[in-house]
C-alpha cells in the first residue's frame, strides 16, 4: 500500500516540508466564502444591471458604504507598501519573513478597491473616461492613475510567489523570471512607495478641499490642505499592524505558527511611532479645526454633530480611544509585549482608520449647510453589504489559496519542527 494514501489529493503542490489540510477539509472552508462570493456576486449583477438605484445612494449620498469600505481597506492595504519600502529601501531584513503576506494584502485591497469602484461609478461601460478623458484639476484624477498603477506593481510583485510554487518553480522559464524579478524588487517598491503616498495623501486632499461642505475642509500646506498628510500618516500606522492581525488570524484558524513573535513586535514597535506621530497632527487638526477655521466659516463646534450615529463620541472614539491609547501600548515595550494587549491595540487602530473615513465620508455630506437644511440620515441597503462581501469573500479566496500552495511564510518550516 502506498505510504502516502492519507495525504491530501494535491500534496505535491504545497510548499516543501509544510503541512495542510485534506483536500476535503480545504472545500468545506472554502463553502462559506462561496456563499458569501455568490450572494456578493448577484447584488454586482443587480448594480450593473439596473443602475445604482437598487442601492441605498441617492443625489444627497454619492458616497456611503462602498466609499468607506473602499478607502478604509485601502488604507488597511498600505501595510504593502509601507513594509516593502522598509524592507527593500531602508533594508530592515527581519521583514522578509512577513514580506510575501503584506504584498498578497496589498495586491486583495487595491484589486477589491478597484472593484469596488466598478460598481460605485454607476456606469462602468464609462469607466475609461476617467484615463481618457482626465480632469487635470481634480485630485481624484491623480488618484485613480496612481491606484491603476500601483495595482499593476503589486501584480509584478506577487507574479515571483506565484512562480515559486513547487511545481512552477521547476520550469525553467518561469524560475528565471521569479529570479530576475526578485532583483528588481527594490525598484518596483520604491515605485510602489511613491504611487501609493500620493494616491493615500489626494484622497484625503480630495476632502480637505470641499470649502462646500465644513466638517472636511482644512486649510493647507502649499497646494495641498492638511488632510493629504494625515490620511497618508493614519494609513501607514494602521495597514502594518492589519497584516499582523490577518497572519494571527491565519495561525488560529491552520493551528500553525506562521510569523515569529519578535517580527510581530519589530511591526508594532514600527506602527506605533508612526502612530504617534500621526495622532500628533490629527490633535492638532482638530484643534485648528475647531478653534479656528470654525469659527471663521461661523460655524460652532456642536453644529458639527447630531444625534448618535454622527455623535462627538466618534470623534473621541478615534482620536482617544483607538489613536491616543494603542499608541501608549504599542510604544511602552513591556505592555507591547502582553499578546493581549498588542492585539487589542492593533485592532482598536483599524477600528480607528475606519471611523476616520467613515466620518469624511458619510457625515461630511450628511451635515446640514444652508440655514434652512437638516441633518440626512444615510442607510447602506443589502445591496451595498453584499457588494462589499463580495471583495470580503474574494480576498478570502485569495488568501485561503496563496496559503495552500504558494511559499508565503518563509518561517513556517522552521517555527513547527517537532
Amino acid at each position: 500500500m502506498d505510504k502516502n494514501y492519507n495525504l491530501p489529493i494535491d500534496a505535491a503542490l504545497f510548499p516543501e516540508g509544510v503541512e495542510r489540510c485534506s483536500f476535503s477539509q480545504f472545500l468545506a472552508w472554502l463553502t462559506p466564502i462561496m456563499a458569501l462570493f455568490m450572494w456578493g456576486l448577484y447584488a454586482a449583477f443587480l448594480v450593473l444591471s439596473q443602475g445604482l438605484g437598487t442601492t441605498g445612494l441617492d443625489d444627497r449620498f454619492g458616497f456611503g458604504l462602498w466609499i468607506t469600505f473602499d478607502l478604509a481597506v485601502i488604507a488597511l492595504g498600505a501595510g504593502a507598501f509601507f513594509s516593502g519600502l522598509l524592507r527593500y529601501i531602508l533594508n530592515i531584513d527581519p521583514l522578509k519573513n512577513i514580506i510575501n503576506l503584506a504584498v498578497i494584502l496589498g495586491f486583495i485591497c487595491y484589486s477589491g478597491a478597484m472593484l469596488i469602484l466598478v460598481l460605485d461609478i454607476g456606469q462602468p461601460l464609462r469607466a475609461w473616461f476617467g484615463y481618457w478623458h482626465a480632469n487635470v484639476h481634480s485630485m481624484l484624477t491623480e488618484v485613480i492613475f496612481c491606484i491603476t498603477c500601483y495595482c499593476i506593481v503589486l501584480i509584478i510583485e506577487y507574479i515571483p510567489l506565484i512562480f515559486e510554487q513547487r511545481q512552477l518553480y521547476k520550469n525553467p522559464l518561469l524560475h528565471a523570471i521569479a529570479h530576475n524579478l526578485h532583483l528588481t524588487m527594490p525598484l518596483f517598491a520604491g515605485i510602489g512607495a511613491f504611487l501609493s503616498t500620493f494616491h493615500q495623501g489626494s484622497l484625503g486632499g480630495m476632502y480637505g478641499v470641499l470649502f462646500a461642505r465644513p466638517y472636511a475642509y482644512r486649510e493647507g500646506f502649499f497646494i495641498w490642505p492638511w488632510t493629504f498628510f494625515l490620511f497618508v500618516l493614519s494609513a501607514v500606522s494602521s495597514g502594518p499592524l492589519f497584516t499582523v492581525l490577518v497572519t494571527t488570524m491565519m495561525e488560529k484558524v491552520t493551528g500553525r505558527k506562521l510569523v515569529s513573535w519578535d517580527i510581530k513586535q519589530l511591526m508594532g514597535k514600527i506602527a506605533g511611532t508612526m502612530l504617534l506621530v500621526y495622532i500628533t497632527f490629527k490633535i492638532l487638526d482638530t484643534w485648528a479645526w475647531a478653534s479656528g477655521l470654525m469659527p471663521r466659516q461661523g460655524m460652532t463646534f456642536d453644529q458639527f454633530f447630531h444625534g448618535n450615529i454622527y455623535g462627538q463620541w466618534l470623534l473621541y472614539t478615534e482620536i482617544l480611544l483607538c489613536g491616543v491609547v494603542p499608541c501608549y501600548l504599542l510604544l511602552k515595550a513591556d505592555l507591547r509585549n502582553n499578546p493581549a494587549i498588542f492585539y487589542g491595540s492593533a485592532i482598536l487602530v483599524c477600528i480607528g482608520v475606519t471611523i476616520n473615513r467613515y466620518v469624511q465620508t458619510v457625515q461630511t455630506l450628511a451635515q446640514q449647510i444652508l440655514p434652512f437644511d437638516q441633518w440626512q440620515l444615510y442607510m447602506p441597503n443589502w445591496v451595498e453589504w453584499a457588494a462589499s462581501g463580495l471583495v470580503v469573500a474574494y480576498g478570502m479566496l485569495i488568501l485561503s489559496i496563496s496559503y495552500r500552495y504558494l511559499p508565503v511564510f518563509p518561517q513556517e518550516v522552521k517555527l513547527n519542527k517537532r
